[in-house]
């Protein structure tokens, strides 16, 4: 168990940790000399029955705010320490709220510097005391009178705290491993080091991890487990890591050492935001705030997702764009301060760590975030799956588990697209199929001339909010069982074609030697009609046709190839890919004859039905198989 401290300067919080340990936490001269906290202090306790009882001591001074936050954060248990001779104090207040956004349950007390107080006067604070707790999420723990210099109660705090390590639940190793960085310095003959408390997961001596956000890949070569060497770390535990790879001004307070996987900064989450009831103003859209989350703390704007404004002790869904990115993940705490740092205004958890910058208001956005609320997963997900598809890839990282899919509704409906999976409800997944069936019979309706839309196209028209790869399972669900057919790029209804006239047919049937005689390069719709002595609408017209059943395509306006010439163009790209690893214009223009002007017009057609992506000054592969395809389609 992981115990903080918090509470006014001055009230004797690192004197209490002393008598409780023998530890002096403040380790910096200009600590000792100014006698005050200035920087967080750690001290370790063996428990009777195994285990050890580890103490972070934050200062508590106003202007140390930040450095208590960056202690709080991932604390089990609260020490709040009031001296009986001052009673409660403006820190006492903003100490305790900040344990209470936090969400920190479970504490105690500590009435300190009782031998400088009567009776009465121990009877009134402790009075404050539980009428301050009352409104908190610590409302009703122990209160212990203590003197720490002649040591009067101090036994009976220690053996309560010991009592409350024993009985704390185990702490769950699922998930990725991820350490919140608090401190990091240089060790003589060991290298850098970082200390934080572990948020979730477990490591061992020799994993690979990866510090958010820089993503500055380390390995773990030694490991202090609350103050003890050890192999294995885990979930609530401090722990101190010896990294290879990154020196210590390359990790700084705030970051995080994750599981490479788990690597996901983000400069806009969403969030469920609480404003305290003892904040000085209503906060109003677009806010600028201080952000502390994990040990970071970060300039932040606060966009309101459901006012223009949120009144002290309100709650609103919102979403914080930082100054710059962070690492976060779903669940995690936060705190906010005003812009100036005066005051401690509110905080809540992240609900979505990767949140849209446009339409992040409407009905089906708040929709989602409210069900991304729900503590339950597999709650969350029931309720998710009734608004959309999930990508479960993306929600093992920013929910940080392993497998979201074992938490799925029994009649969920798993689709592997790409090297993603993604889940939907049944009745949901049908409903897609239904719609593209449906809206594809109103394309034909409306357009019968037209074979149908590329799947680009189709997805644009009839399914914007799907994802392009969810898109794609969709239709090769419903290409694989007979209700679409695709003709070259073309999606049509098995029932829907489109056929040539007795004088279109014959006219191309005139002039497809010379488009085959052409082939790299093919004549232009201008000289096809001079040539067959029509007109070029005509032409045009006839051309546009064949390209919509797949029959040609277009590689810009007026300028028509056959398929087997773009399928042979396709297998150059190919080839300069395996040799290369990329394709470049010029590289191009030597391998298929063509003139610079054609060969990257033809390498701008391929980015563009989605064969290659434009990569800088080169393409890419994207897919291989799209020519061959479409070809054995038509």
């Amino acid at each position: 168990m992981i115990v903080g401290t918090a509470g006014h300067i001055d009230h004797g919080k690192t004197t209490l940790v002393h008598a409780l340990t023998g530890v002096d936490t403040d380790r910096l001269a200009a600590e000792k000399l100014r006698g005050i906290s200035i920087e967080l202090g750690y001290a370790y306790q063996p428990l009777p029955g195994g285990g050890v009882l580890g103490f972070v001591d934050v200062p508590g001074h106003e202007r140390f705010i930040h450095t208590m936050l960056a202690g709080a954060a991932g604390i089990d248990f609260a020490l709040l320490v009031v001296a009986a001779d001052d009673g409660v104090m403006p820190q006492t207040r903003e100490h305790l709220n900040i344990l209470h956004l936090l969400g920190i349950e479970r504490g105690v007390v500590a009435l300190t510097k009782i031998d400088r107080a009567e009776p009465g006067r121990l009877a009134e604070v402790e009075r404050d005391l539980q009428q301050l707790l009352a409104e908190t999420a610590l409302a009703g723990i122990p209160i212990f009178p203590v003197s720490a210099p002649d040591g009067q109660g101090i036994d009976a705090l220690r053996t309560h705290l010991h009592e409350a390590a024993q009985a704390m639940p185990s702490t769950t190793t699922d998930g990725g491993f991820r350490l919140a960085v608090d401190r990091s310095f240089t060790l003589k003959g060991a290298g850098t080091i970082v200390t934080g408390t572990v948020f979730a997961g477990s490591v061992q001596v020799g994993d690979d991890l990866m510090v958010t956000p820089s993503g500055r890949p380390v390995r773990l070569r030694s490991l202090h487990v609350m103050n003890r060497p050890a192999q294995w770390g885990q979930a609530g535990q401090r722990c101190a890591l010896n990294l290879h790879g990154a020196g210590k001004d390359e990790i700084a307070r705030g970051d995080w050492i994750a599981a490479p996987r788990l690597h996901a900064p983000t400069a806009r989450f969403d969030v469920q935001l609480t404003l305290s009831p003892q904040a000085p103003a209503a906060l109003a859209h677009w806010a600028p705030v201080h952000l502390h989350l994990g040990a970071a703390h970060v300039m932040a704007r606060v966009a309101l997702l459901e006012g223009e404004r949120l009144s002290p002790g309100g709650s609103m869904l919102a979403q914080l764009v930082t100054d710059r990115p962070i690492g976060a993940l779903h669940g995690d705490r936060f705190i906010l301060r005003d812009a100036d740092a005066r005051h401690t205004i509110g905080g809540g958890k992240v609900l979505d760590p990767d949140a849209p910058a446009r339409k992040r208001k409407t009905p089906q956005r708040l929709a989602e975030l409210a069900a991304l609320d729900l503590a339950d997963t597999s709650q969350r997900l029931h309720q998710l799956l009734t608004l959309r598809g999930l990508d479960l890839d993306r929600l093992a990282i920013h929910w940080n588990d392993k497998d979201p899919a074992a938490h799925l509704p029994i009649d969920s409906t798993l689709v592997r697209a790409g090297h993603v999976t993604w889940a939907f409800s049944a009745a949901h997944w049908t409903s897609l199929q239904d719609k593209l069936h449906t809206d594809l019979a109103a394309f034909h309706e409306r357009f019968p001339d037209e074979l149908g839309p590329d799947a680009t196209r189709a997805r644009r028209m009839f399914l914007p909010a799907l994802p392009a790869a969810a898109f794609a399972a969709l239709t090769d669900t419903l290409l694989a069982t007979g209700v679409l057919r695709r003709s070259g790029p073309w999606l049509h209804l098995p029932t829907h074609s489109v056929a040539l006239s007795r004088e279109e047919d014959a006219l191309y049937q005139r002039i497809l030697p010379w488009l085959e005689e052409g082939a790299f390069d093919p004549p232009w719709v201008r000289d096809l009609a001079r040539r067959a002595g029509c007109n070029e609408a005509s032409m045009r017209r006839l051309l546009q046709k064949q390209a919509r059943q797949g029959k040609l395509y277009q590689v810009v306006r007026d300028l028509f190839y056959l398929p087997d010439s773009v399928a042979q163009l396709a297998t150059l790209v190919q080839e300069l890919e395996h040799m290369n690893g990329e394709t470049r214009a010029a590289e191009f223009r030597d391998r298929s004859g063509l003139s610079r002007k054609r060969a990257v017009q033809v390498l701008e057609f391929f980015d563009r039905v989605g064969y290659t992506r434009r990569v800088r000054e080169a393409h890419r592969l994207r897919n291989v198989d799209l020519f061959g395809r479409m070809n054995h389609a038509a």
